[in-house]
This record gives C-alpha cells, structure tokens and sequence, in this order.
C-alpha cells in the first residue's frame, strides 16, 4: 500500500466512490490486509469491526457481495447469516450492483418542501431510469434517501462521497454533466 494507513481512519473512508474495482479481493492483496488490520486495531472485539468492514467492501467494490459478507464473517469469526442481518438492516449499504454514480435525492420534510419531488424527478429523467434500477450503461442509480442531514441547504443530493446543496430541477443537467468531465457528453 503505498499510503501508511493510520487506525483512527481506517473504518471512515467514503463508501461510495465512482472509482472501484469489482473483482478485487478484499483481503487477498497488501492493501486489503493492511486495511483489515488497521480497521481490527480499532476495536476491542473482532465484531465491532463489522461496519467498517462492510463499509470498506462497499468503497471497494461498489455494493456488498454474498461472497464479501461470508469473508467479512470469516475474519471476524461471525456467522453469513448475521454478518447478512446487520448489512441489511442498513440502507447505506448496497446489497446489489449499482451505478458507478449513487445519486440519493433527499426527499425528507425540509428537503420535500424545497422541491425534492420535483429535483428527484428531474434525475430520473435525464438519466432515463426508475428509482432504484442502474442504466444500462451502468453510470447512474437514482434513489429516495430519506434524510442527507442538510436541512439548512435543500434540496440535498449526496451522489457516491460528494453532497450537493440547494439544487433545484434547473441545476440538475449541470450536476449530470460534470459527474464523468468533459468526454461524458
């Protein structure tokens, strides 16, 4: 690994990024265990490592396996099945594929009546996709996210480890187009 990865941030890396690498072994390489026991070294019990771990299959891969969860729950002498329990429970986590950019429109009070439906609407149309379903390109996965915690700035739209604030269905196009540069045209 060629950056010296320190304890304290081993477990708070973003968990969604466009840049990632599907077929990478999560602890197979020097980076992956490097990052496992840095993450491990942070907590007193194996099983408190559990979120950072899938959060770190996730940045890695872009969505959380079966096969990710059963070697989570190896290292950390856990079961599949609550290792499954636990990702599941959280909606951070994507249990499925998704786009290279996860675009989450807030749609909760503050953000709903600043426009929200309207701003998620607008996604959906100009990436040419439902909510919840990846193109077919495989670039966007639009979805509701119940609350982004910025409130003050609505419409709020967290897309892979970037927040955009105030956006309005007029700002939507702009954001589309600068997700990938110039070549995304």
């Amino acid at each position: 690994m060629s950056r010296r990865l320190h304890p304290a941030v081993a477990g708070a890396q973003p968990f969604q990024l466009a840049e990632r690498d599907p077929d990478a072994p999560l602890f197979g390489s020097e980076e992956g265990r490097e990052r496992l026991e840095a993450i491990l070294s942070r907590y007193p019990t194996r099983r408190a490592a559990l979120l950072p771990l899938l959060g770190y299959a996730q940045e890695l891969h872009g969505w959380i396996s079966t096969g990710d969860m059963e070697e989570i729950a190896e290292v950390l002498e856990l079961t599949p099945a609550y290792v499954w329990s636990v990702a599941s429970f959280y909606t951070m986590y994507n249990k499925h594929p998704a786009g290279r950019h996860m675009i989450q429109v807030c749609t909760n009070i503050s953000c709903h009546l600043n426009g929200a439906p309207r701003v998620l609407e607008e996604f959906l149309e100009q990436t040419g996709t439902v909510e919840g379903e990846t193109t077919e390109d495989g670039r966007f996965t639009v979805l509701e996210a119940e609350c982004l915690g910025a409130c003050g700035f609505a419409t709020a739209v967290q897309i892979n480890d970037a927040y955009h604030e105030n956006v309005t269905p007029e700002k939507v196009a702009e954001i589309l187009a600068s997700l990938d540069g110039p070549e995304s045209s």
